[in-house]
């Protein structure tokens, strides 16, 4: 089971140069950045640039973390290399978002700095700071400053400083940690869309709350924080039971020294129909429950959570029903020996991904972002060697990338950012076509549609021309926002005629979980009443957040 990551006593004399970090000393370190992540990670969320839904690079850093303090969390006696080295391995396995992987990277440049030392001085803590910001420059393929990049760099340039200046790691860490903080603070004066937004960027402020857990662990202070409430943002969290059925809640926790027998009484209290079997290190998780998400939670607290499934039964039963008139789809490992994973939430979309023959889908998009292991995972799991990753969201490319780095597989990622380009992508896929045929006709499909996003601001911005109030409706198209209003289908049309409905033929609406079928049918009649010529299809994508996503061809 996860340690708590509350930090208890300290091991760093207060008032004598502290001259060497060991093993157990950096674990504490990690613990209470962890912790104090934990308890500033939705304020992280909140500095999202855009008003949309998506804010979530508190939670991705935090379970990544998360990820690397429970590599490391029960083996207390490592030399620092060691240590370094395993919070590495968990950081890259669980790391989740942009942000968790580029944390993901800068801890893996650290690690590559101390490897091999029983503990690291001033000048090493230096070189490794200098090091983790140069991997994650390089993880990045078009770095941007003012972003977490430019924070690590700083912070690395003020601690080669500090190193020069003096041997105590508790000054190196001090004028590191403040640097961070003025890093952040600049980050408006050098990224325009910070500064129109109001906010600083968060995976940098993530960085330096990372940095002040630290330190406060170096200053004797005590930091608490119970890892159950970071919970996970997923889109299953955010379903509501429907009445006399419930939802069937199904994952994998994996860790060290987990307790099965408590973990099953601790579902038991909480749902019906429970199964919980495995070891100390890996355990499979079945129960149902009115909602999902007080046991998704505990079973994140419990360890890493991989693998989620959680369905509907009314849903499934109606499935069931229309299954048995309904010819399975084909998966295109088994005629073209490759693989295909698609990233997408939202039953009705992974029904539509399922039916165009994906190998395998990883649930996971806005606010719920895959780890690198669980797209790792679902390579693996294919009995094809070739593989082609759609990640479908842009925050998720670079852990899908990372993923690919992990297997003897040839792996090829088609950089999706949206489902329709996702859908266009598998309906380009030849049966008869090699990898990188497939690779070339994919990534070329996925340029020829256009796609539309309505959802609900979060918050109250100006923000490329437009004067935004939270709880307005806001569209998209190709992520970029267009449109505010008060009105679904007065933001939506405009939205379509951002698109170019005039000189397309087919529009495909796909409503979220917060849509009724009657809301999604009035808006087709709006928009056939506008474009006689256009093809309107509805289907129900079942997403969260997410309103209506369009996709016009």
């Amino acid at each position: 089971m996860s340690a708590n990551p509350a930090v208890d006593s300290p091991t760093i004399e207060r008032g004598r140069p502290w001259l060497a970090c060991t093993g157990p000393q950096f674990r504490m370190l990690l613990q209470a950045g962890v912790a104090w992540l934990g308890i500033n990670h939705q304020s992280i969320n909140d500095l999202n640039v855009f008003p949309v839904p998506d804010g979530d690079s508190g939670t991705n850093m935090l379970l990544t973390l998360q990820a690397a303090y429970d590599e490391i969390a029960q083996s207390p006696n490592h030399s620092a290399g060691e240590a370094l080295q395993a919070a590495a391995k968990g950081a890259l396995m669980g790391a989740r978002g942009n942000s968790g992987v580029i944390l993901s990277q800068f801890l893996r440049g650290m690690a590559n700095a101390i490897d091999g030392r029983e503990t690291f001085a001033a000048t090493d803590l230096a070189r490794a700071f200098r090091e983790g910001a140069r991997l994650a420059y390089q993880g990045v393929q078009k770095p941007v400053e003012g972003t977490i990049l430019t924070v690590a760099r700083e912070l690395s340039d003020a601690a080669t400083t500090a190193a020069a200046d003096s041997d105590d790691l508790r000054q190196v860490f001090t004028r590191a940690t403040a640097e961070a903080g003025h890093s952040v603070a600049r980050t408006p004066q050098l990224l325009p869309t910070l500064a129109k937004a109001g906010v600083v960027d968060a995976g940098g402020q993530g960085l330096y709350v990372i940095l002040q857990g630290a330190l406060k662990f170096i200053n004797g202070e005590r930091v608490e924080y119970e890892p159950g409430a970071a919970g996970r943002k997923a889109d299953v969290t955010q379903l509501q039971a429907e009445e006399g059925w419930g939802f069937d809640i199904q994952c994998i926790i994996r860790g060290k020294h987990l307790d099965v027998a408590a973990i099953r009484a601790k579902i038991e209290a909480m749902g019906e129909s429970v199964l919980v079997v495995g070891d100390a290190g890996t355990i499979k998780v079945h129960a149902h429950a009115p909602t999902p998400g007080p046991i998704l939670d505990y079973c994140v607290s419990a360890g890493i959570v991989s693998k989620v499934i959680v369905e509907n039964m009314e849903e499934q039963y109606q499935e069931i029903l229309l299954t048995q008139q309904r010819k399975p789809p084909i998966a295109a490992e088994s005629i073209s020996g490759i693989g295909t994973i698609s990233v997408v939430s939202g039953s009705g979309l992974q029904q539509v991904f399922e039916s165009l023959g994906a190998s395998r889908i990883v649930s996971g998009g806005a606010t719920m972002n895959p780890s690198v292991q669980d797209i790792l995972s679902a390579v693996e799991d294919i009995d094809a060697e070739k593989i082609v990753v759609l990640p479908n969201d842009k925050n998720i490319i670079l852990a899908a990338q990372q993923a690919c780095r992990l297997t003897s597989k040839s792996v090829r990622i088609i950089p999706t950012t949206s489902v329709p380009q996702g859908i266009a992508a598998l309906l380009a896929f030849n049966f008869q076509a090699d990898l990188d045929a497939n690779a070339e006709a994919m990534s070329a499909a996925i340029k020829r549609v256009a796609t539309g996003e309505i959802t609900r601001a979060v918050r109250t911005v100006s923000l490329d021309g437009l004067d935004i109030l939270d709880g307005q409706i806001i569209g998209l198209v190709n992520g970029a926002l267009n449109v505010a209003g008060n009105d679904h289908n007065v933001v939506a049309l405009d939205i379509i005629r951002k698109m170019n409905a005039a000189h397309s033929e087919i529009v495909t609406i796909y409503y979220g979980q917060d849509v009724t079928q009657a809301d999604a049918d009035r808006l087709a009649a709006d928009m056939r009443a506008a474009y006689p010529h256009l093809q309107v299809d509805v289907v129900s994508g079942g997403q969260p957040h997410i309103h209506y996503i369009l996709s016009a061809e």
